[in-house]
């Protein structure tokens, strides 16, 4: 029969051979402590690859702003840039473009919305839109001088004849509301942040 061992809560252990059975505290807390660490370390190695997939990648970081240098278009003049994937329009508007949008009846207008609520204030010459017709995605003419820009100077849907005026408010036409204003900022007197 084996000796009574007791335990180091100075219970009575039967049966217990005094030199195996009662481990020392801090050896069973060291391990535990050890087992716990090492199950951590497992469910983190094998979490993180699904956690680090969620983060946007590098290229659509890339396109989530962008800088365009306003130096070279003259007025009148337009250039197309790509913002994420769409097409942004940037247009130098002449004095009479910006006559003739800021003196629009907004009653006439099928989304009424003045210039002002679509440039910045005390850059009037600049428009900023997002080149696409919101009837069904087609991209206007009218960013090129020698193209289409409808009656109103704007910008012209050849898919089903929407019609732009020079703030990029639809006027005529199937398309259900004015061309989109990006986020944007001056960050110099010739060159735009979008994004």
């Amino acid at each position: 029969m084996a000796d009574t061992v007791t335990a180091v809560d100075g219970t009575a252990v039967d049966g217990a051979v005094a030199d195996k059975t009662v481990a020392d505290p801090t050896k069973r807390d060291f391990l535990s402590l050890l087992t716990g660490s090492a199950v951590v370390i497992g469910v983190g190695a094998l979490v993180w690859p699904f956690v680090d997939s969620m983060s946007p990648a590098k290229d659509v970081l890339a396109l989530s702003s962008i800088e365009v240098d306003l130096a070279p278009v003259l007025a009148g003049q337009a250039v197309t840039v790509v913002w994420r994937g769409k097409p942004v329009f940037v247009r130098n508007r002449t004095p009479e473009e910006i006559k003739s949008a800021q003196t629009a009846p907004t009653n006439q207008l099928l989304q009424p919305e003045t210039d002002a609520d679509r440039v910045k204030a005390g850059k009037e010459k600049w428009l900023i839109v997002v080149g696409i017709c919101t009837h069904l995605g087609c991209v206007p003419l009218g960013n090129k001088t020698s193209e289409q820009r409808g009656e109103y100077g704007g910008w012209f849907c050849p898919c089903h004849g929407s019609v732009y005026d020079t703030s990029g408010r639809v006027r005529k036409g199937p398309a259900p509301t004015n061309m989109a204003v990006p986020p944007y900022a001056f960050v110099g007197d010739t060159k735009i942040k979008i994004g």
